[in-house]
């Protein structure tokens, strides 16, 4: 999945820098009995790399999209029997979207972001808004009839997430669509499984909350951190996985067809100091981790004075190639030189 800020090409340093740390700290237990937390976790790639090496993982994020993901990737660790996804990823992806009368059906997503119905939003083909519709709507359907078990219903939606993702008319984020199909977003809608890795002996948690008010519920060993870096707030960027996320009806807005959304501290100048001062005051965790870049809100001698406060501080760093998406018709992508910054806090 496209994704702000995706740990995804750092996640092999980020990992080593992690385990490495912790390991020749002498700490009391070893990695593979302490508890991980991320609490902006996105899409997981952090937990989802560490699932394996770890006792307990807590993953945490306010956007209901990233909430499914998590669901899936994290919280869901027993083997669903593979004939059993199978038959499910096969009955979703036969559906027709003619009903019996042989009439299409109004579904929320056509209706709303695709141009064929009206909308004058471009965000999926006709073909492909509707596929949506009535995939989602057939899992809810067997969600409420108990036809699917908790864990298939997140793993078939995060499945629905992250196949609708590969064909939407956008330039990586949905903060606007393109004018044009895109070859990528022509191609017909195939539900593909989103399989996540096993670990049956643990009982990881997801959760969807203020990661600065959860940070006084819980407590761990290792905590990672990688909150938004500048102002692009998520839940306008992300604003049409969340409809399908949470399956609801309202009124879009504007344009782009937005819904209401969350907005973060963590991107607004004015409040990001204080709140990150905030997380790491009560965060009850023996090492701290910070991902940020040079491009942040918050320099460096910011975020090293306020964890220098609360323990032993240092800093590892690496150059990356990230890439953005152009503003125009074509979207061709440039490779951008940026500075990941991983800081440390050891109390």
């Amino acid at each position: 999945m496209n994704y702000i800020g995706s740990k995804l090409r750092l996640s092999d340093w980020i990992i080593e820098t992690i385990t490495k740390t912790y390991t020749q700290s002498n700490s009391s237990r070893p990695l593979s009995q302490i508890t991980f937390a991320e609490l902006f976790a996105g899409t997981g790639i952090i937990s989802r790399k560490l699932k394996l090496s770890v006792n307990q993982i807590i993953a945490n994020d306010l956007e209901p999209y990233s909430c499914i993901l998590l669901k899936n990737y994290i919280e869901n660790t027993k083997a669903i029997p593979n004939e059993r996804i199978v038959f499910l990823i096969e009955e979703l992806n036969n559906l027709s979207v003619k009903t019996q009368n042989n009439k299409e059906p109004k579904g929320f997503i056509y209706q709303n972001y695709c141009e064929g119905s009206g909308s004058q939003r471009l965000y999926f083909s006709d073909d492909n808004g509707k596929k949506i519709d009535v995939i989602r709507q057939k899992i809810e359907e067997w969600k409420v009839n108990n036809f699917v078990s908790q864990s298939e219903y997140f793993f078939l939606l995060a499945s629905l997430l992250e196949s609708a993702d590969r064909v939407a008319n956008t330039a990586s984020v949905y903060g606007a669509f393109l004018k044009q199909l895109k070859k990528s977003a022509q191609k017909n809608l195939v539900l593909s499984p989103a399989h996540f890795p096993k670990n049956e002996n643990q009982d990881n948690r997801v959760f969807k909350e203020d990661a600065n008010e959860l940070i006084k519920k819980i407590k761990g060993d290792i905590l990672y951190l990688d909150p938004p870096y500048n102002a692009r707030q998520y839940g306008a960027n992300y604003h049409l996985l969340n409809t399908i996320a949470l399956w609801d009806t309202f009124e879009p807005k504007g344009k782009t067809g937005l819904r209401e959304y969350e907005r973060s501290k963590y991107c607004k100048k004015n409040e990001v100091e204080t709140a990150f001062e905030d997380l790491i005051k009560n965060a009850a965790f023996e090492f701290i981790f910070l991902s940020y870049n040079n491009e942040g809100l918050m320099n460096l001698e910011t975020i090293k004075r306020i964890m220098s406060k609360y323990g032993s501080y240092s800093l590892e760093k690496t150059e990356y190639q990230r890439f953005k998406a152009d503003k125009d018709i074509n979207r061709e992508h440039k490779a951008n030189a940026t500075m990941e910054y991983l800081h440390i806090l050891r109390r």
